[in-house]
């Protein structure tokens, strides 16, 4: 039987050149992933067959001739000529796909896997300078296009060339309708554009829950968002979930930090909800998945992990996978979603303005009534201790891709000139190559601390937690690297510019405005000039009050900060040959 180029899903299983891949997007040794994806090819671009029979053929992928034989193990009907148009294969020429939130938790994870399995990714941004350090970004595969997803008409020139979008959008906080009006009208904006550009289909990440007068006001947004994406007439698939357990992402580190800090817990009834939770892993099988499971065009799935467990027996398998003794639960029914929230807020990193809405959505079961995806996208599934061991694995190896806290839009650069600006700066000669210094800078918060008075640092991050900041708790996602936009304690980095320049803003909670800049000057081979800035512009009476009561702790705080500096980029200059010439956003080019 001949290879023939007609876009039909023949089989589950193909075992191609010796090797056997379980279905389209799930896991594979990374080496194989050529091979993957011309065996895909050939599975899917033969005339229908009969189940047990051996196709033998050769493709070729990029530069690489591969052939082998396609075993059919099971036998689908041939697809229509609209089922055959939403059929999108990772070596048809020129496939592109857009993500709408590629700078997000899922998108920034589900981008490589995309790039991986050889399509063409254009992301769709706010910002472009936060993809400035993710590695996959520089792969000639890639576009990035800076948008504003409230502009149909320039959306639409975005879009224009790509066979289907994600739309990995959404609101992380909640703040009365607001911010489901916002999402509603983005969600129109984009489905507009999608039908102007000529997408085939969207791809959209919603939640799970019973539909009803119960539902929680963030997962009625999350339907409201589904029919706007589809009101203009463009097909688009939706998957929901439940709690997505992964390393970084809001409900692990949620679960994470509660059974760490509370050996005992009084919580609300919710503990007792059902809940399927999925590992994000899957979640990012079934979307990659969903692109050549022409099936899923046009429909609705629900997705999950294998088990349906309580919060409750969640919490207690997070204790066992932590080492940690049985945790004491005792459900109350008087703690609301918002007094959870603050709860929340005090023991985890998540602000109560994103907490509110998660707890909220605790009150509804969120279990899957439907398995259709199972069989259309079949992959191995993680149970909930797998998942909570694979995230814990990678958190503790700092191989954490992306974290909650990435997500949403960064302030613009501050206009510091004019105005009351008061202005503490610094700098030292130190007898370190730049890229050494700059190492260290990027070491600064996290469990690193801040090289000197590290006591004051947490006085200051848990005032800031009881006024209703971010406080400490955040941490830093990796222990050495950093990139534009990441959160890093109560700072966010807003300036990056490898061995010369990282820039903090301040977003604990203050009177006024504050920024803390380093910025590294060479001075031959080994020596460069360190400078330390730090800006606040006051906000009334009080603004100028808190810069006068803290003014005596700077020569403490910021000249600890400086010598601590050295000493660490003395340090790392001296090391080993692969340490100090590493790679990474913090290392020598």
């Amino acid at each position: 039987m001949g290879i023939k180029p007609v876009p039909v899903l023949l089989t589950r299983k193909v075992r191609f050149e010796g090797v056997a891949f379980r279905g389209w997007g799930l896991q594979h040794p990374t080496p194989f992933a050529p091979l993957r994806s011309a065996a895909t090819y050939l599975a899917t671009n033969v005339s229908r067959g009969v189940a047990g029979s051996v196709i033998v053929g050769d493709a070729q992928y990029r530069d690489t001739h591969v052939s082998g034989c396609v075993t059919i193990d099971d036998v689908r009907p041939p697809l229509s000529a609209t089922e055959a148009n939403t059929l999108i294969s990772p070596t048809s020429v020129g496939c592109r796909v857009a993500i709408a939130g590629a700078t997000g938790y899922i998108g920034g994870r589900l981008a490589p896997r995309l790039i991986d399995d050889g399509y063409m990714v254009r992301c769709l941004v706010r910002s472009s300078a936060k993809l400035a350090g993710r590695t996959w970004a520089a792969n000639p595969g890639v576009e990035i296009r800076q948008i504003d997803l409230a502009d149909a008409r320039s959306l639409a020139q975005h879009l224009a060339g790509c066979q289907a979008a994600f739309y990995l959008v959404h609101s992380m906080t909640s703040a009365g309708t607001e911010y489901a009006h916002r999402d509603r009208y983005l969600a129109v904006q984009f489905a507009c554009a999608a039908r102007e550009a000529g997408v085939g289909r969207i791809i959209y990440l919603g939640g799970l829950g019973e539909t009803g007068p119960d539902l929680s006001e963030h997962l009625s947004s999350r339907r409201e968002v589904e029919q706007a994406l589809a009101s203009t007439g463009v097909p688009v698939t939706v998957l929901r979930a439940a709690m997505i357990i992964g390393s970084g992402s809001a409900s692990f580190e949620i679960l994470r930090y509660l059974v760490e800090r509370l050996p005992v817990m009084i919580t609300p009834k919710w503990v007792s909800t059902p809940c399927q939770p999925i590992a994000v892993r899957n979640v990012i099988g079934y979307l990659a998945g969903s692109l050549c499971a022409a099936e899923t065009t046009g429909g609705v799935f629900d997705i999950g992990g294998p088990e349906v467990l309580s919060y409750r027996d969640i919490m207690g398998i997070m204790a066992q996978e932590l080492g940690l003794r049985r945790r004491w639960i005792i459900p109350v029914p008087v703690l609301t979603p918002r007094l959870s929230s603050y709860w929340i807020h005090l023991v985890t990193p998540l602000s109560h303005d994103i907490a509110k809405p998660l707890a909220e959505g605790l009150k509804n079961p969120v279990v899957c009534r439907e398995d259709r995806i199972t069989k259309l996208i079949p992959q191995q599934l993680l149970n909930v201790r797998e998942a909570i061991r694979a995230a814990l694995s990678k958190t503790a190896d700092h191989r954490v891709e992306t974290n909650w806290s990435m997500a949403g839009p960064i302030p613009g650069d501050q206009d510091w000139a004019g105005g009351t600006v008061f202005r503490d700066a610094r700098e030292l000669l130190v007898n370190a190559p730049d890229w050494a210094v700059f190492r260290a800078v990027c070491r600064v918060g996290g469990g690193h601390g801040y090289y000197a008075a590290d006591w004051l640092w947490r006085i200051r991050g848990w005032m800031d937690r009881l006024a209703g900041g971010p406080g400490l708790r955040r941490g830093r996602r990796d222990p050495e690297r950093v990139e534009y936009g990441e959160a890093l304690d109560f700072w966010r980095v807003v300036g990056y510019e490898r061995d010369r320049r990282l820039a903090l803003r301040a977003e604990m909670k203050l009177p006024g405005e504050a920024l803390l800049e380093f910025r590294i000057e060479p001075r031959g081979a080994r020596q460069c000039t360190l400078r330390q800035v730090a800006l606040f512009r006051p906000r009334g009476l009080f603004g100028l009050i808190y810069w006068y009561a803290v003014a005596p702790l700077h020569y403490v705080v910021f000249r600890g900060i400086l010598v601590g500096i050295e000493r660490e980029a003395l340090q790392i200059a001296a090391g080993p040959a692969e340490t100090a010439g590493g790679a990474g956003p913090c290392g020598p080019a």
